[in-house]
């Protein structure tokens, strides 16, 4: 291996190890609130509804930030758009050490969300450009990164709580790995310059959780330069796609808003639920990884999306007929069903066009569709608990949508692509 390589090489671990510090600060704003929910209902008089939009606020902001991406781009550049995207959330993690209402704390969760949403827009276009030639694995540390990222935010948070006396202490902590972040992001961005010999890149939200190199190839160029002259929301197929990911995703921000108020409700410590969330994260991205791996010899992804599915039905089955024995089964299974139907659907938005610039636009339609449905989930599980007083009612809801995406997946025939416009 000649210097140049080993430089190469060098430059590549130092931007991953960049892009999984910035990653592991996308999720714990939205983890580190279910298992304190209880504490901070009662400190704030948040109603359940209410509590649900300190989750449902900062995805709404992801789907906007989503179809926002060219705009962000142009008005502040990547590098500058990450490094803003990176001082909100800090910000705002570190305002929530001295909120005392409702109302604050739901700022604070807005500005989060458009910190969150600013980084997901721009940072996958980044690296794009600085690992052209090994997108896939850029990709993968990224989506592992945010999903481990949830994980410490359900497991660190109550304890940081329950160490020092304050649910602000646990909310507050995630300032400081969003400082590390920014300040990483700088440095590098100074030291290490863009290379004179990268391809220049179109700035589309790429899916944080694809694989590229999964993508079927079997559309015609001719067919997706026909697709690319139609407006995408005046496609049907475009619709289909952002529904289906945001219904199946409603389930994820459902059990990061109320699972561990859920488990609380049955006599589980705040630090035990935290943990089971923890742990449900910790399947979802391994299947992220996985289940897309699976599926690659396979031009037709329904049978895999059949079977992320039907992981994450029996998980919400488990939860509602005997959720308090093997509790940690039924979570896992659930948390792996999430993980790998989302990162499996972006990869089926990106089969339906075989130029990369008409896929990335595709994604970013299905993310932006997809997150603003997702958002409206925890809000509604919150109602449905108001009403009756539990969240078994909430759970039957989530498992009748698993089981709608599953008849609904049938129409997503390889043959298809080439027709979806």
């Amino acid at each position: 291996m000649n210097d140049a390589a080993r430089a190469l090489s060098l430059r590549d671990l130092l931007w991953l190890g960049a892009i999984v510090v910035i990653g592991v600060n996308l999720r714990p704003l939205l983890t580190s609130i279910s298992p304190l929910m209880g504490t901070i209902r009662a400190a704030t008089g948040l109603s359940f509804y209410g509590a649900s939009l300190l989750t449902s606020l900062p995805v709404i902001a992801m789907g906007i930030g989503a179809f926002g991406a060219g705009v962000l781009t142009r008005v502040l550049g990547e590098t500058r758009g990450v490094a803003l995207g990176l001082l909100a959330i800090a910000l705002a993690c570190g305002a929530r050490w001295a909120t005392a209402s409702g109302a604050a704390l739901l700022m604070t969760a807005g500005l989060a969300g458009i910190g969150v949403a600013a980084v997901q827009a721009l940072l996958p276009a980044v690296m794009k450009q600085r690992f052209h030639a090994r997108v896939p694995l850029a990709m993968g540390v990224f989506s592992a990164s945010i999903m481990g990222g949830g994980g410490l935010g359900a497991s660190v948070s109550p304890r940081v709580s329950a160490a020092l006396g304050s649910w602000h202490a646990g909310l507050a902590v995630w300032a400081l790995p969003a400082i590390v972040a920014l300040i990483g992001w700088l440095v590098l961005n100074r030291t290490l310059p863009v290379q004179a010999g990268q391809a220049p890149h179109r700035a589309t939200m790429a899916p944080a959780h694809v694989n590229t190199s999964v993508n079927a190839s079997a559309n015609s160029s001719a067919n997706s330069s026909a697709n690319a002259a139609v407006p995408l929301w005046r496609t049907r197929r475009a619709w289909t796609l952002g529904l289906f990911f945001g219904i199946v995703n409603g389930g994820y921000t459902s059990l990061v808003a109320w699972l561990p108020a859920f488990y609380q409700q049955r006599g589980v410590g705040v630090a035990a639920s935290g943990a089971l969330l923890a742990g449900m994260t910790v399947f979802q991205a391994a299947a992220a990884l996985l289940l897309p791996l699976a599926a690659a010899p396979f031009r037709d992804r329904r049978p895999w999306l059949a079977l992320g599915l039907s992981a994450q039905l029996t998980g919400l089955l488990g939860l509602i007929l005997c959720p308090d024995t093997a509790a940690w089964f039924w979570v896992g299974i659930a948390g792996a069903g999430l993980g790998g139907t989302f990162s499996l659907t972006l990869v089926t938005a990106m089969d339906h066009a075989a130029d990369h610039r008409l896929a990335g636009k595709l994604v970013a339609f299905t993310q932006g569709v997809g997150f603003v449905v997702a958002a409206l989930a925890p809000m509604v599980a919150g109602m449905v608990r108001t009403w009756n007083g539990g969240f078994g009612g909430a759970w039957i809801m989530l498992a009748a949508c698993v089981v709608a995406m599953l008849a609904l997946s049938l129409v997503f025939s390889p043959r298809s692509y080439t027709r979806w416009h």
